[in-house]
Parts: structure tokens; C-alpha cells; sequence
């Protein structure tokens, strides 16, 4: 397992604490992105003659408390590179990272005295002798206050990553799976179909994204099941292709991947003409189709089609009867069902799924689609961090319905690979972090850690969707390795 050093959470306040010459600078610099980084130095000579001139120095440290304040109160991460050995300031930088929930630690540069002595002495500017012998001093005194100051961590300089919170635990998590392997399934969700060559070659666009996924050791690929792109994702004037014709067609360039939507909406089709659908996927791919059912949401596209968009509670109803129907349907006979929405006098459906029980899929992270899916679904499909996923996974405790998870994932080799794709990706009015956070955007080793705490919350399945896959098919290649790893 690769050492990628100790991760942070995004955002945070990093308060950089020594005298001179112990090397804070040098080690801001190696590790951080120079904008996070807030140097009384640099604000010198922006406000004075340049870095060295002292007589600007109240103006730069009444700048630099300015730039601070601003930016923690705008939760961007902060580098503080001052000598950091006034109590009072260090004080006030806790208290308003406390404001905003936002985590502060501080890096104390313990460095010999000896040391910073012989960095002084070949610097093109020195410190003066005397100023440095005080900052040495205080220095002795400010390093016995720092574990009684409030800091979320006290480290010492070591290589240290500014990570989404998905990630701070993820060096630890994939650790863990590489001592004892968790099992876990993959799945992929298709959310666009825009690529370079365009719509002519779509169809040779998804067969290859689809033999590839395949070999790449995913067991599932889905589709959303919308008929213009959402808002989430693209613009509605996007090419967005129609969901169970697209299954039918993977079915075609597939042998192994289950196939399913994720997740149908249930007012977008009469419910028995669905389960008719559904069977002839599954007759068609050798027993792999999975039915994905949710309550549907868009309401803009149900007024685009001109269809009905009814309340809540009646799409429940409707939600509800359709998973009572459709195992009906797609078992023997013809009986007739009567629910509280749906009335269908003769369920004949034949040719019958080849799977003894095609799985139904319930999309949906509130308390009452989950008990729905612990009474009548095969599994269940959320959103949400560790910590909620432990929660949901309590709802479907004592059923049969798997857990499984959907998230979109950005994945970079290494650290400087996410750092471009995230620059690259993201909204130009967005900030970085906050972009990486929405695609939970890390390294190979960062998803493997993430996928195992997940693994350990109770997911059966996790279902990614992701956001680069749209210029080339390399993403699929490096989740091939985090797959490897499960």
C-alpha cells in the first residue's frame, strides 16, 4: 500500500507554528496549492518594499488577519505560514475555524536550534542572530502551550493531503482491506452519453464502454431511467438515450453484467407494460436483467411529456402496488390483481423471466422507501456518507433486500492526477474542494478505503457513476484496480 501521507478533511485551518529558519515555508510550499496558502512573508512584500521589510510588518499582519478571517469564513482551507508564535492571534485563527465547524490543527516545526541556526547562516537575507535566539526562546515557552490551546491535532511536519471527508479515513480503511479482504460488487451507472465522436457512433461508444466495464471486473452496469439529462448532471438539450432500449442493447454486447436501471420512475409507464419489459430483458440476456423501481422526482420532465405528476403520497401508493404486481406478473398463470391504485384483470406474461425471482431494486434514502424495500424489495439503493449508510442499513435489518450504494467517483492515479482532473472538471465559478467533494474525488488507494468502510457499514453493491468518462474510457481502467483490490 502506497504512503500517501495523513489526510486532512476539506476544508480546514492548518496553523503553522515555529521560529524562523525551522522550515515552515519550505514545507507549506511542498504540500499545499500556493492560493490555500496565507504567508505573512508574501504579504510583506505585497504591502511593502518587499519580504525582508520589517517596517511593513503591522500592515502585513493586519492584511494577513483580514485574508484569514475571509476565507474561514467562506470555508476554503487555509494555510496559515506565520512564525505563529503569538498566543493571542493563534487563539483568534481556532476561534473562528470553531465558527464555522470547521477543523484546526496546528504543525509545530520542532526543529533543533542548531539547525535553524545553520539555515539562517545560508540564507541570502538572514534573520539577525539576536531575533533569531528570541524566536528560539519563545519558542521553548509556545510548544508546552500548544496541547492545552484546543486544536483538533498537534502534528509534527509529515507529509499530510487536504482531502474530501469520505477520505481522512481512507489510508487506514485500505489498509484493512489489504490484510483482510471485504467482499464487494460494482456496479456502473451510465448518466451520460455525450463523447467526443457524437451520436453517430454512440452505439460503438457504448459497446466498447460496456466490454470494457466488463472486463474491468464490474457485475452490474445501470442506466438512469429519464428521458432528457437532469439538472445534476448536463443540460436537457444533451443526447440522453431512452433506458430499457438501451438495456436491451448492452444486453446484446454483454455476457456477464447484470443489466438494470437505477431506477425507473413508476409514473413513466403503465406498470404491467413494465413488467412485460422487464421479462423480455431478462430473456433476451440469459437471466440478467435487474428492475430497478423508484418514486420518480423530475417534475419538469413530466410536464415536458405531458405527463401527470401526482403527490407524494399517491405516487407511494402506486410505488407500492407496482411491487406486489410485477412478481405476479412474472410468475405462472394469469390472476388478477387489484391494489389500491391498480387494477389489472389478467397478468399473463410469457415468456417468463429466466431468473427464478428477476431482483427488484428500490431507489431511495427516506425512511418510507426503505420499509418498502425491507418488506418487498430484493435491495435497496441510497446516497449518503458512512455515517448515514449505517443508518439506512438499520431500516433493513431482518429482510432480505440487499444494501447497495450509488455516489459518483472521481478517480486519479495519484494525488497530482486528481488535483488535474478536478481543475479540469469542475464549474469555473466552483471551488475545488467543494467540486472534489461532490465526486468524491481521490485516488486508487482513497476509493479503496472509501469502498471498504462502506463494505463495513452493511453494502452488498456499490454503483458508481462517473464524471470523466465522457472523453475516454481510462477511468474504467483504474477502477479496475480499485475493483482488484475487493
Amino acid at each position: 500500500m502506497d504512503d500517501e501521507g495523513r489526510n486532512l478533511p476539506a476544508p480546514c485551518v492548518v496553523v503553522l507554528v515555529g521560529p524562523g529558519a525551522a522550515g515552515k515555508s519550505t514545507w507549506a510550499a511542498e504540500r499545499f496549492a500556493a492560493e490555500l496558502v496565507v504567508s505573512s512573508d508574501r504579504l510583506r512584500a505585497l504591502v511593502g518594499a518587499g519580504e525582508d521589510d520589517l517596517a511593513a510588518s503591522a500592515d502585513a499582519f493586519a492584511l494577513l488577519e483580514e485574508v484569514v478571517k475571509q476565507r474561514i469564513r467562506r470555508r476554503l482551507t487555509t494555510v496559515i505560514d506565520t512564525l505563529g508564535l503569538d498566543q493571542d492571534r493563534r487563539r483568534n485563527w481556532l476561534a473562528l475555524a470553531r465558527e464555522q465547524g470547521i477543523p484546526c490543527v496546528a504543525v509545530a516545526f520542532d526543529t533543533p536550534a542548531a539547525e535553524c541556526r545553520r539555515r539562517n547562516r545560508e540564507r541570502a537575507k538572514r534573520i539577525p542572530a539576536d531575533v533569531l535566539t528570541a524566536q528560539l526562546k519563545t519558542w521553548g515557552s509556545v510548544k508546552k502551550e500548544l496541547p492545552d490551546e484546543g486544536y483538533d491535532e498537534i502534528l509534527a511536519p509529515q507529509a499530510v493531503r487536504v482531502v474530501p471527508e469520505a477520505f481522512v479515513q481512507a489510508t487506514q480503511a485500505a489498509q484493512r482491506q489489504q490484510e483482510a479482504p471485504a467482499k464487494l460488487q460494482f456496479g456502473l451507472q451510465l448518466s451520460s452519453y455525450t463523447h467526443k465522436a457524437g451520436r453517430k457512433t454512440t452505439a460503438e461508444w457504448i459497446k466498447e464502454l460496456a466490454t470494457k466495464a466488463e472486463a474491468a471486473g464490474f457485475s452490474s452496469i445501470y442506466v438512469m431511467d429519464h428521458f432528457r439529462q437532469i439538472p445534476q448532471v448536463g443540460r436537457a438539450w444533451e443526447d440522453f438515450l431512452e433506458s430499457w432500449t438501451t438495456l436491451a442493447y448492452l444486453a446484446a454486447c454483454t455476457e456477464r453484467v447484470k443489466l438494470g436501471t437505477l431506477v425507473t420512475g413508476i409514473t413513466y409507464r403503465n406498470v404491467a407494460h413494465l413488467g412485460k419489459i422487464a421479462a423480455t430483458l431478462d430473456v433476451l440476456s440469459g437471466g440478467r436483467a435487474i428492475c430497478g423501481l423508484g418514486l420518480a422526482w423530475f417534475e419538469a420532465e413530466h410536464k415536458a411529456y405531458g405527463w401527470d405528476f401526482p403527490p407524494v403520497n399517491d405516487r407511494y401508493d402506486l410505488l407500492e402496488d407496482a411491487l406486489q404486481l410485477l412478481p405476479i406478473l412474472w410468475g405462472p398463470g394469469n390472476k388478477p390483481f387489484r391494489g389500491k391504485v391498480l387494477d389489472v384483470p389478467d397478468t399473463t406474461c410469457y415468456p417468463r423471466p429466466l431468473q427464478d425471482k428477476l431482483p427488484i431494486l428500490i431507489g431511495g434514502s427516506g425512511n418510507r422507501t426503505l420499509r418498502l424495500a425491507a418488506k418487498y424489495g430484493d435491495a435497496a439503493n441510497v446516497f449518503g456518507d458512512v455515517t448515514q449508510v449505517r443508518r439506512r442499513a438499520e431500516l433493513l435489518k431482518g429482510s432480505q433486500a440487499r444494501l447497495t450504494h450509488l455516489s459518483t467517483t472521481l478517480v486519479g492515479k495519484d494525488h497530482q492526477q486528481v488535483n488535474e482532473l478536478v481543475e479540469r472538471l469542475r464549474p469555473r465559478n466552483q471551488d475545488p474542494a467543494k467540486y472534489a467533494a461532490s465526486v468524491n474525488a481521490g485516488t486508487i488507494t482513497d476509493q479503496i478505503g472509501r469502498f471498504r468502510e462502506l463494505a463495513e457499514a452493511g453494502v452488498a453493491e456499490v454503483m458508481l457513476s462517473l464524471p470523466d468518462l465522457d472523453d475516454d474510457l481510462a477511468p474504467i481502467d483504474k477502477m479496475a484496480d480499485v475493483i482488484a483490490a475487493f
